[in-house]
């Protein structure tokens, strides 16, 4: 009889370790500072548009510029950041947002602001965090170790969240007290404690063998990394479902509080913090409450905790019981973030992580920016009050339909770089921009082990298409059932020297292991490269014919 224990799970590191790491700590700090000076511009820019005669579509259009400048530049930022220097890009993003909420607090002091002028400020804040959003992301795995980044990515939603609790009411008494200026101008000091820990930290340089890439080759490797990844593709997904619903509930808030609630400048302020308490509440519990769930089950439940509350928000007319529904609203809202935005950095490879979270943020920011637009449009036709019912209602719907068909990984695949591919000799280093290279493999597969290796190949397919492949297929041999012959085909022949070099993963050299178990002994694979042949210029490689004789 065994009477040995069972063995304990490991336990995860605390949601305070880290903190440990001196850069994120201070980074945390900074941002923390910027976040409040965020909340607080918030607030005053949604209280000025009403002062200056907008209803709820134009107070809804604040969301609306703060998120679509993002929504229209967060892809080529994403790839500026895995191309380039991701220092210096959120140096300058910082700044162009220190610069845009400078400008706006000059012209509101000055009583020169219009509706219009400040919606063009604070669009011009939003291209700053266009270029600043997914790298500040893309960062982490370099400030903390692996184990940790569950417990970043809450401290960040933490972050946001108790600057959402602050922020809002600190805002509201300025507002009462001096008007919006004073709101601006906070938040425009706010960003100088982020330029100071990003001017001094020094980041390793990124080595890139082959250079860097083309903006435009940058954006289309994403677009196909991203297409063949599954599991990137389902947070993706989940994350559109639930933002276009919820942001419901922050585009319409200033509605429901100068409306139906009768609320003040600072009422709606501390209205808005009871979400941020509720999601440091949130934070506080939830390290208990993972390891008990997968994250899938996780997500489901908070997202239609969350769809609830939106509903009861607008059915209520107690400012104190609309106050309890944002706090269990901001305990749900922490978690679905937390989770998703963790899944998204341990899902994608450093070569794409910027890239990839750039498309992340634009289904985020996108469906922010489109859902203030269609939230104020439902307020305008059916009322504030039935506009949050109809959003809670929808976000329960759709997260009962996606559960199942966009299910979230409870395990994430291995991304760490791997070399696997053996170099090849027909490709001049460091490789030309020329192309496009046709690469074809033969495999030999015994006939009885045939329907197994098809199988194995489909996930090598979507393994070739996200390291660069534009086109790929499997074709068995008409006159030989088992000769296999995969064919993919690569931009150029730098970007296939990029596959063998930058792109391959570990999961990448497993499910291709798997494919070659299935092989006949000695049976392959044997790789063939060719170039399309009208891209090479031969005239080089012609003799010189001697010029024709000229007659007398």
């Amino acid at each position: 009889m065994n009477t040995s224990p069972p063995p304990e799970t490991p336990l995860e590191p605390s949601m305070w370790a880290p903190m440990r790491r001196p850069v994120f700590r201070a980074l945390w700090i900074a941002q923390l500072a910027a976040n409040m000076g965020t909340w607080m511009q918030t607030v005053g820019a949604q209280w000025l548009m009403g002062d200056l005669g907008g209803g709820a579509f134009e107070v809804a259009l604040v969301q609306t510029a703060t998120t679509l400048p993002v929504f229209a530049l967060v892809l080529p930022a994403g790839a500026l950041g895995d191309i380039l220097d991701q220092r210096r890009l959120l140096l300058g993003g910082q700044l162009l947002m220190f610069l845009g909420a400078a400008a706006l607090a000059g012209v509101t002091a000055a009583d020169a602001a219009t509706p219009l002028m400040l919606l063009t400020l604070t669009g011009v804040m939003a291209v700053g965090e266009a270029f600043c959003i997914s790298s500040f992301q893309s960062i982490q795995p370099e400030l903390v170790s692996h184990d940790e980044i569950h417990q970043a990515a809450l401290l960040n939603s933490v972050n946001g969240n108790v600057a959402r609790a602050a922020g809002p009411a600190v805002g509201g008494v300025l507002i009462s007290l001096t008007g919006p200026a004073a709101t601006f101008a906070v938040n425009a000091l706010s960003f100088l404690g982020v330029l100071i820990v990003l001017y001094f930290w020094r980041r390793p340089p990124a080595h890139r063998p082959l250079g860097a890439e083309h903006v435009r080759g940058a954006i289309l490797a994403g677009a196909r990394y991203v297409r063949s990844a599954p599991q990137f593709s389902a947070v993706l997904g989940r994350s559109g479902l639930f933002i276009v619903f919820a942001g419901g509930l922050w585009a319409l808030l200033p509605a429901v509080a100068r409306g139906p609630l009768g609320m003040s400048a600072g009422g709606y302020g501390l209205l808005l913090g009871s979400v941020g308490l509720g999601a440091v509440a949130g934070a506080a519990l939830l390290p208990a409450i993972r390891p008990r769930m997968s994250t899938n089950a996780l997500v489901t439940a908070a997202m239609m905790l969350y769809a609830a509350m939106v509903a009861v928000i607008g059915v209520v007319t107690s400012p104190f019981a609309a106050a309890l529904a944002l706090l269990v609203s901001g305990l749900a809202w922490v978690t679905v973030l937390s989770a998703l935005s963790a899944s998204a950095q341990i899902l994608l490879p450093a070569w794409a992580r910027t890239r990839g979270l750039a498309y992340y943020q634009l289904v985020f920011m996108g469906g922010q920016a489109l859902g203030g637009v269609g939230w104020g449009l439902v307020a305008d036709w059916t009322g504030v009050r039935a506009s949050f019912v109809i959003a809670g209602a929808g976000l329960f719907l759709a997260t009962a339909a996606g559960m199942r068909r966009m299910t979230l990984p409870s395990r994430a695949n291995d991304v760490t770089l791997s070399r696997h591919w053996p170099e090849t000799e027909a490709m001049e280093w460091p490789g030309r921009d020329i192309g496009p290279v046709l690469v074809m493999v033969e495999w030999q597969v015994a006939r009885e082990h045939a329907g197994a290796f098809i199988d194995a190949m489909r996930p090598v397919g979507k393994a070739r298409r996200r390291t660069g492949a534009t086109m790929w297929g499997l074709y068995e041999d008409m006159e030989d059932p088992t000769v296999f012959v995969e064919t993919f085909t690569v931009s150029s022949e730098r970007e296939h020297l990029r596959q063998h070099l930058e792109r391959g993963t570990v999961e990448d050299q497993v499910q291709e292991a798997l494919a070659k178990s299935f092989t006949s002994p000695g049976g392959g694979p044997t790789v063939r490269h060719l170039i399309w042949a009208y891209a090479l210029d031969r005239e080089d490689e012609l003799p010189k014919a001697p010029p024709p004789a000229v007659g007398r």
